[in-house]
């Protein structure tokens, strides 16, 4: 019979997890009106076909009775000279649109972040409680790429616990 894993303490594997790099985007919505918002570095692609996307938000978020309303968002990949804005939507709800001159909002409600280089707007297809976080699937319906056939900015990463950029 195989010997039973220890237990991992949640301290442990947040040691661990913080020397994988993971790419940073920003989620943005609209929930009766209002603009809400925050910092995802669990994005990821699922499917091509259909165009599907995941990203979690934690059951303690602020943000997370929103999203659990939202029928759409848009996914904002920041690029390297964004860390004021990955920080700013890691912070107080509050403060994540005081600064009006940072973001509009498209057509559809959500709110758009000025100077991302690539964005996504997305349907919600499923929400699925994991652990302590919610598991969001969304479709890609919208891609925002103006210079697709050139290289994008480097993009932000998430890594040991601080903001940075690719090495190279």
């Amino acid at each position: 019979m195989p010997a039973v894993p220890p237990r991992i303490s949640a301290d442990q594997y947040r040691a661990a997890m913080r020397h994988y790099p993971a790419g940073v985007t920003v989620v943005t919505l609209s929930c009766d009106g209002a603009p809400v918002g925050f910092t995802a570095t669990s994005f990821a692609s699922l499917s091509l076909r259909p165009p599907l996307i995941s990203f979690n938000i934690a059951h303690t978020s602020s943000s997370l009775e929103a999203m659990g309303k939202a029928e759409s968002v848009v996914v904002h990949f920041l690029g390297e000279h964004q860390h004021h804005i990955a920080q700013r939507f890691s912070r107080a709800a509050e403060y994540r649109f005081a600064d009006r001159t940072l973001w509009t909002t498209l057509d559809t409600g959500e709110p758009l972040l000025h100077g991302t280089p690539i964005w996504l707007r997305c349907t919600i297809d499923q929400r699925m409680d994991i652990g302590d976080h919610t598991l969001v699937v969304a479709r890609v319906t919208h891609i925002h790429n103006p210079a697709s056939d050139e290289p994008a900015a480097a993009p932000l990463l998430y890594l040991n616990g601080r903001y940075t950029r690719p090495a190279g």
